[in-house]
């Protein structure tokens, strides 16, 4: 029917003209969405983590294959690494585990079923139980050729450190060696124990002989209970005491204890150039093995002279001194305030003008190394290099830098980032410890 045209005249059939307006055409609906196909979960791994494969292991038969820095043994359970104290290279071990983690284990020995080729009776009473030493169950040599062997090994796996061809191993007495030793207490009155701690805890191990002290100080250890006991109810011996010995059976202690003797000790150091005089006390740190102090010291002074040197955890002045023969000006830097003083009064004693000392801590000094000094020893304690020392030697680049470190895996750490800028020249270790599981090293590094 035709619609009627505006002003109501219809239009005509066939007229044209505006219709009426079209419904627009409904929106095409999107395809239906493809859902992503579900990934495969991956198949299950053939061995579960080592923590859940020991969970349910409480003791088990091992192999030792060998030390490791430190001391321990080395076997494995399905591949996953145990470390177990006091045992031997080819030892077969059935073991109690202690500690477990996600990628390794600790276990305890609780029988030894084949005894490895270097393994011996320890000569010492207190070794099953004490914490003092870690290795008397190994031959003397043996020791030395599998702690050099674990230094060794540990640079190359931390630090990617290949040893110098000229790699020396220094060897001192195995017995009756150490100058130093700390002694703890307990009881009070007429019941006073002297001795070590045990391995791994703060139990007590009371001792009446410890055959790697110098006897000076060993022969004072029947007598201490006495000494350190008193009838007064309200007296206690120290919980902590230092021993150190020095040249002619002079020893010292501290804290001050009546009737044990304190102060000052000398010891003489025969070094190329001619001995050199250290005084120090119990309180101060200073290498222990008396036998290879020069060795050590003349290891990480070496030949090289020049205008200035660095010595830097600088102790007592164990190298600073004979630094001072060869360089012009030689700047220790010891944080600990009587340690440092020792430095001064050694140099001022040995007639060593060119030594200044700086009793700062060295990871705040180390902003003022100059540029490009002659010549930087660093001694740092367990921890290593300090970052910002780190920095400070990367940055400033002495021309040679002697690393002297009593562990491996930070002395690894510190020259992987130092060989950005150095190499390599010369590696010593030496068996500062015997008995125990630790080695001195003396990086000696120059250049690139």
């Amino acid at each position: 029917m035709a619609g009627r045209q505006p002003g109501g005249r219809r239009r005509p059939p066939g007229a044209k003209g505006p219709s009426a307006p079209r419904r627009p055409p409904a929106p095409k609906r999107p395809p239906p969405a493809v859902r992503p196909p579900v990934p495969e979960r991956p198949p299950a791994p053939e061995h579960p983590p080592a923590g859940v494969r020991l969970a349910a292991v409480e003791e088990l038969e091992v192999k030792v294959e060998k030390l490791i820095a430190g001391g321990d043994g080395l076997a494995r359970f399905e591949g996953i690494p145990i470390f177990i104290p006091r045992s031997a290279p080819g030892d077969r071990l059935r073991v109690r585990l202690v500690e477990r983690r996600p990628d390794y284990g600790r276990a305890e020995i609780v029988e030894v079923l084949t005894a490895g080729p270097d393994r011996r009776t320890p000569p010492c009473p207190y070794f099953a139980r004490c914490g003092g030493c870690d290795l008397q169950h190994l031959e003397d040599a043996a020791q030395v050729r599998h702690k050099a062997a674990a230094v060794v090994e540990t640079l190359v796996r931390l630090g990617g450190i290949e040893p110098p061809a000229n790699l020396e191993i220094v060897a001192g007495s195995p017995w009756a060696y150490r100058l130093r030793t700390q002694l703890h207490t307990r009881g009070e009155g007429e019941a006073v124990e002297v001795g070590y701690h045990a391995r791994g805890s703060h139990e007590l191990v009371p001792v009446a002989a410890c055959p790697i002290l110098v006897p000076e100080l060993e022969t004072l250890l029947p007598d201490l209970p006495e000494r350190l006991g008193t009838e007064g109810p309200e007296a206690r011996p120290p919980r902590r005491l230092d021993l150190a010995a020095g040249d002619g059976g002079e020893v010292t202690a501290a804290p001050v204890v009546e009737g044990l003797p304190h102060g000052p000790v000398d010891l003489t150091v025969d070094l190329p150039g001619g001995p050199l005089t250290y005084h120090f006390d119990a309180r101060c740190f200073f290498q222990a093995h008396r036998g290879l102090i020069g060795e050590l010291a003349a290891r990480a002074v070496g030949p090289w002279t020049g205008e200035e040197a660095f010595d830097l955890y600088a102790g007592v002045g164990l190298f600073s001194l004979p630094l001072a023969r060869l360089y012009r000006r030689v700047t220790a830097v010891e944080g600990d305030r009587v340690a440092a003083r020792y430095t001064r009064n050694n140099a001022r004693a040995n007639k060593l003008p060119g030594v200044e000392v700086v009793t700062q801590s060295v990871d705040t000094w180390a902003a003022n190394l100059p540029a490009a000094a002659d010549r930087v020893i660093v001694d740092p304690p367990r921890g290593g290099l300090t970052l910002r020392l780190r920095a400070a030697l990367l940055e400033r680049r002495p021309q040679r830098l002697t690393y002297v470190s009593c562990h491996p895996a930070t002395l690894a750490r510190d020259l992987r980032r130092l060989l950005s800028a150095y190499r390599l020249e010369g590696l010593a270790l030496l068996d500062m410890f015997p008995q125990s599981g630790h080695m001195e090293a003396v990086a000696q590094l120059a250049l690139a």
